[in-house]
């Protein structure tokens, strides 16, 4: 390796990154320990393979040092499409494992390509962000940069793995960075809203709640004169459509009399904005409005057809709609008892009983952070947080100090998908996120993932060397 590389790479991002994989090692052999086999190099354990992963991992974070930076942009599309290639091959031939076709298997050898893929998005949107005149201003340059990041993610939905699919949703996070526009990110936190709501209360509720909402943001805005025509109006339909609805025999939802009343509403407020243009912000509040409603009557299709059967269970069970300790339930509420087991400093390396006795499933991959959290206790798990939270407010750090946007883009897209992997992973272990089956970085057992997290982070940390350089 270089000296130059020896001297210029960023070595507290570096000592972040070992201290994560060794003590993610360690929770690894713990979840497969068993004191009457103790056999260290057993090659059927999972933790002697996780040490040839991490082997192979090191010798990827080698080459990646001693290749040159604009390697990585120059061939950004290529490795991007060569990803494509693999996502669809894996689609067509690749084995299914717990409902995913997402795997390639060769012998006792298994790889994810949704994982490499990752890594592959982040280059080609640093490549296409970094692009001479790109402006998300541009509706152009708006629609490639999303169909990058939509492209993969839709095949691998057709895979069926739906929270590998999920992390590309937080490339908007690196979006808004470089000029998005917040009313984008708005819409998609309201998105999200809007779709938990739809499963906890009724659809009329939720309409009500959004015609409401964006009154009230019109009448802040200062289209008070036109707003209270088109109220009027609109108020005069709705008790019309309710009195049709109440009196007749009909099977419609409430939510569908609402309707009506909202077109009449929206087509005045329109027609008031484009002849005596009182208001720029108007357009833009009702397309927020219809796009929240067609998400709202929409939910039911997406949640009852889309989803798996046990997807479902998995987020009723969250949402508190229904109860499963023994099934959907189960592991979420095994993965509890086990963190809450370890109190405040743990029952000691090796003598966790719920890791010990293979009482939470996927102990050493999903669930890996409850062997943390019973034998290393709130301590232990605390410490877990810390390290994280210093990688990602590093890592945010030096994307901030780079020279190149191909550069800053791509760094803050690793930040960006370490922490929705993250917080999701540590969510799902406490009750707070739907288990949806993606991996702690550097700690879950398995080879794709830490390659693939590893391939992200010391790509960034090889542009980093040359961060006063254009690398275009």
């Amino acid at each position: 390796m270089p000296n130059r590389s020896n001297k210029s790479i960023d070595w507290i991002t570096v000592g972040l990154y070992s201290l994560l994989v060794i003590f993610g090692w360690f929770n690894i052999y713990a979840a497969n320990y068993n004191p009457e086999h103790p056999v260290f190099f057993d090659t059927n354990k999972e933790y002697f393979k996780q040490l040839v992963w991490i082997g192979f991992s090191l010798l990827f974070i080698g080459i990646i040092l001693i290749t040159d930076s604009k390697f990585y942009v120059e061939f950004a599309y290529i490795f991007y499409g060569f990803t494509l290639l693999l996502l669809i091959v894996v689609l067509l031939f690749g084995k299914e494992i717990n409902g995913a076709k997402s795997w390639f298997e060769v012998g006792p050898i298994r790889f994810q390509p949704a994982e490499l893929a990752k890594v592959a998005t982040n280059l080609a949107v640093a490549r296409a962000l970094s692009r001479y005149g790109f402006s998300f201003d541009k509706f152009g340059d708006l629609l490639k940069a999303g169909a990058v990041v939509l492209f993969p993610m839709l095949l691998i939905l057709l895979q069926n793995d739906t929270g590998s699919a999920l992390v590309y949703s937080v490339f908007i996070l690196v979006f808004y960075r470089e000029g998005l526009t917040g009313y984008i990110l708005t819409f998609g936190i309201v998105a999200a809203i809007v779709a938990v709501l739809t499963l906890i209360v009724p659809n009329s509720t939720i309409i009500g709640l959004i015609i409401f909402s964006v009154i009230g943001l019109l009448y802040v805005k200062g289209a008070r004169s036109a707003l209270l025509k088109a109220t009027i109006g609109g108020s005069v339909i709705l008790i019309l459509s309710y009195a049709v609805y109440r009196f007749s025999d009909t099977s419609i939802g409430l939510e569908y009399v609402l309707l009506p009343a909202i077109l009449v509403f929206s087509i005045y407020m329109l027609y008031t904005t484009l002849a005596k243009r009182i208001n720029k912000f108007v357009p833009t509040y009702l397309l927020i409005l219809w796009s929240a409603i067609l998400l709202t009557l929409s939910a039911d299709y997406l949640f009852e057809d889309i989803l798996s059967d046990y997807q479902r269970n998995r987020i009723d069970v969250l949402l508190g709609l229904k109860e499963d300790p023994l099934g959907a339930g189960y592991n979420v509420n095994q993965s509890k008892i086990a963190i809450g087991s370890g109190g405040l400093i743990g029952k000691g390396y090796l003598q966790g009983t719920q890791t010990k006795f293979n009482f939470v499933p996927e102990q050493s991959t999903d669930f890996i952070y409850c062997t943390v959290g019973e034998e290393w206790g709130f301590i232990g798990s605390t410490a877990v947080v810390i390290l994280f939270l210093s990688l990602f407010l590093r890592l945010i750090y030096l994307a901030e100090k780079q020279h190149s946007i191909f550069s800053r883009v791509y760094g803050y897209g690793v930040a960006s998908i370490f922490f929705f992997h993250f917080a999701i992973n540590i969510g799902m272990t406490i009750g707070l996120a739907p288990v949806i089956g993606i991996p702690l970085p550097f700690f879950s057992y398995g080879g794709s993932s830490l390659w693939g997290f590893s391939l992200l982070l010391f790509v960034f940390l090889k542009l980093d060397i040359n961060r006063n350089e254009l690398i275009r």
